[in-house]
């Protein structure tokens, strides 16, 4: 999948890598828009031969592939692209005015969590401003909250019963969301038109509360019957997911209508949005 994101009135060619969930960018075209140079692969050329010289480069260039684009001629050429932390890496060393925004955000980002560690409420504050500034409503908010803090204490007991951080968890994920959805997270997410967007944020209240319910009830199964390593809370998982899949298909009789949906984020603040503009008119 291939897409081409503006900076100001510059084209930065981008690629979303289904399989890693995320988007790689063009490294000359990001170059370009920030240098405005006249020969922006020599440019990046020279900066990457400097970067080569830096201590702890080497982690920047294990981020570095190539990847085919396709140029101004119609044909598709390879060229250097990174992921987003690699890019925001490469724009800290490049000295340029249209770099300084860049840098005076990633500067107070890293001020911001540096304060988070201090005092973790501070996370839930931004948190909460943030979703506020999307156009969530309050009422889904807290919902959301409360979901955070369930999966915590999920991946808590996970931990407590032999299951390792990460790709462990991620798939046992996956069979609680297949168990009571049908669907896969990654298939959820097609379903949504989602890409790296986080599932949980483009749910609905419904849908919030079911994922919650899975996850609360693998939880508290998790706490009775003391599984132990992968496969045997892999069995869990789906225990837990399929106590929320028999209150779905409990609410879908009643109601007559799917709860899983294709809105997403920007259908949820735009329906707030409406509702809030009508609500004026009255």
């Amino acid at each position: 999948m291939s897409n081409i994101k503006l900076f100001e009135n510059s084209q930065i060619r981008s690629i979303w890598d289904a399989e890693k969930e995320e988007w790689f960018f063009s490294i000359v075209d990001v170059v370009q828009a920030l240098t405005e140079s006249a020969n922006p692969r020599r440019y990046w050329s020279d900066l990457k031969r400097k970067l080569q010289m830096e201590e702890g480069a080497n982690e920047l260039y294990e981020k570095i592939v190539q990847l085919k684009f396709r140029s101004s001629d119609g044909k598709m050429y390879k060229t250097d692209a990174t992921d987003i932390q690699g890019i925001f890496r490469i724009i800290q060393s490049i000295p340029s005015p249209k770099a300084e925004p860049f840098k005076m955000w990633l500067a107070e980002v890293g001020k911001e969590r540096i304060n988070e560690i201090i005092d973790p409420e501070l996370t839930i504050d931004r948190a909460l401003q943030t979703y506020l500034q999307k156009g969530y409503s309050r009422e889904w908010i807290n919902q959301r909250l409360q979901a955070i803090q369930v999966r915590k204490e999920l991946t808590d007991v996970w931990q407590d019963h032999g299951v390792k951080a990460g790709r462990e968890f991620a798939m046992l994920t996956n069979e609680i969301t297949r168990a009571w959805s049908g669907m896969t997270t990654r298939e959820y997410k097609n379903f949504k038109g989602l890409n790296k967007e986080n599932l949980r944020d483009n749910m609905s209240t419904t849908e919030l509360v079911l994922n919650m319910l899975a996850e609360a009830a693998t939880k508290d199964i998790t706490q009775i019957t003391h599984p132990d390593g992968f496969e045997e809370n892999k069995a869990v998982a789906q225990r837990g997911g399929n106590v929320a899949k028999v209150a779905r298909e409990s609410l879908e009789k009643e109601t007559g209508t799917p709860v899983i949906t294709q809105q997403n984020s920007i259908d949820f603040a735009q329906l707030i949005g409406y509702v809030s503009s009508e609500a004026k008119k009255k």
